[in-house]
């Protein structure tokens, strides 16, 4: 095909179009499609210049870009539709400049964020959002979805952290969307309108992200109760103190127990339980875990512990990042959603996925940032099975429509993608939705960047 000469052309050296090599490109983290897709080639752009000329050639034969990096996407964002070529960003991974005294970094697209905070670190600076990949996700897809994490209640999403973009337009054109500086109201605010935009109004070359100045010391408590009802009230519980802790998770007794069976680490997995971060002055914080502890004995924890160093705190954070992984160990299949709901719909929404699950049958560990609301079911089942791929749709459906109906939405940090598509008639207004397709068809109107996702 010409479009796959005219890109071998352009990055001769990073360049894949064998079949047997296409298929790992076919996939992200997300379930299969009914009918798998390969793209006609896929391209390792070593800088901007090289992804204008991708864009150009594509554009000229009308040819869909799949821009990707790790493919760690939950709903399918990273997967190649009809007639299409990925473009990824791997190659793309230069810490450009770090910047003490303006409080930034600047960075190309594929830079991953746990190396990033590894240099941060060297400086005692640090970059807050942290998505529970972090040490494989990169730069250029966390802003793609607004990618959050535990630290979301604290500190806020991808979002607060992006003070400029360069970025590459479906013409080819490379822009950049302000300037690196910590105020600018010069103009619209462009770069907000790429973050979270999946990849469908321009790819993202260079982002210039805030930084902050990393606490002087942070310390755990794993709070255990009976009844997830009472984990779940105790959250405002601890906020109506004044507490802003770095991290408020959510972890029921299934997650600890698959946890624990996977890793052991000493869980009590006959609970559920609140997983608490204070970070700051270290004499602010012995203090507050004091104070702390009172609320959670008060509002019915039952065990409390309270890490004394960063190797304890370490040990847990190991333990709540594999909860994924060792979902897998039930079925053959474990997919995580995202849902977001008031934090007073908590309740609501937990006791929900219980029902749920149980009328269909089908095993789920729930999990999230209860701070803010963003609650993680993890369903672990075999999609080979009907029955089973049969009443996960039926739980879905019910599911996001139950959180709609209680004011929440489909989709908090993990994007919309292929798979959430349908679920936006009932999430937007019908006036909302048609002016972001108009957007779109503002920037692409060929619908070359990464076509039918996200809107």
């Amino acid at each position: 095909m010409e479009i796959v000469s005219a890109l071998k052309k352009i990055c001769p050296k990073n360049f894949i179009s064998k079949k047997e090599d296409l298929y790992v490109y076919a996939h992200d983290t997300s379930r299969n499609p009914d009918k798998l897709i390969l793209p006609l080639c896929v391209v390792f752009p070593t800088n901007s210049a090289e992804v204008s000329k991708i864009v150009c050639a594509c554009a000229k034969y009308k040819t869909a870009i799949i821009p990707r990096a790790q493919g760690t996407n939950h709903c399918g964002a990273t997967r190649p539709s009809e007639n299409s070529v990925v473009v990824h960003f791997s190659k793309m991974d230069k810490i450009i400049n770090i910047n003490k005294e303006n409080l930034t970094a600047t960075v190309e697209a594929g830079v991953v964020i746990g190396k990033l905070n590894k240099e941060l670190e060297k400086l005692n600076l640090f970059f807050p959002p942290d998505p529970s990949n972090l040490a494989v996700s990169t730069i250029a897809g966390a802003i793609a979805l607004n990618s959050g994490g535990p630290r979301t209640f604290k500190y806020g999403n991808t979002k607060d952290y992006v003070i400029n973009l360069e970025v590459v337009l479906p013409n080819g054109e490379i822009i950049e969307t302000s300037k690196n500086i910590a105020k600018n109201v010069t103009g619209y605010n462009l770069t907000s309108l790429f973050v979270g935009s999946e990849g469908t109004l321009a790819l993202i070359t260079k982002a210039t992200l805030k930084l902050i100045p990393m606490p002087e010391a942070r310390l755990l408590t794993l709070a255990y109760f009976d009844n997830i009802i009472d984990c779940v009230k105790c959250v405002n519980n601890i906020i109506n103190k004044g507490f802003i802790p770095s991290t408020l998770d959510l972890l029921d007794s299934v997650t600890l127990k698959t946890i624990e069976n996977f890793n052991p680490c000493n869980l009590k997995v006959d609970k559920n339980a609140l997983l608490i971060e204070l970070d700051g002055f270290k004499s602010c914080i012995a203090e507050q875990l004091k104070i702390l502890k009172e609320i959670l004995i008060a509002s019915g924890a039952e065990n409390i512990v309270q890490t004394s160093n960063e190797v304890e705190n370490e040990n847990i954070w190991r333990a709540r990042r594999s909860a994924f992984s060792a979902l897998s160990q039930l079925k053959p299949n474990v997919i995580t959603e995202d849902i977001v709901v008031p934090r007073d719909k908590i309740v609501d929404i937990v006791l929900k996925i219980q029902e749920l699950s149980k009328k269909y049958n089908i095993i789920t560990a729930i999990m999230g940032h209860a701070g803010d609301g963003n609650i993680h079911p993890n369903f672990a089942l075999d999609l080979e099975n009907e029955i089973e791929n049969k009443n996960f749709e039926k739980l879905k459906d019910e599911l996001f429509n139950y959180a709609v109906k209680i004011q929440g939405v489909p989709s908090g940090e993990h994007g919309i993608g292929t798979d959430k598509r349908k679920y936006l008639d009932i999430a937007l207004d019908k006036k909302t939705h048609n002016l972001m397709k108009q957007i779109k068809n503002f920037f692409d109107k060929d619908n070359i960047f990464n076509p039918n996702k996200a809107i």
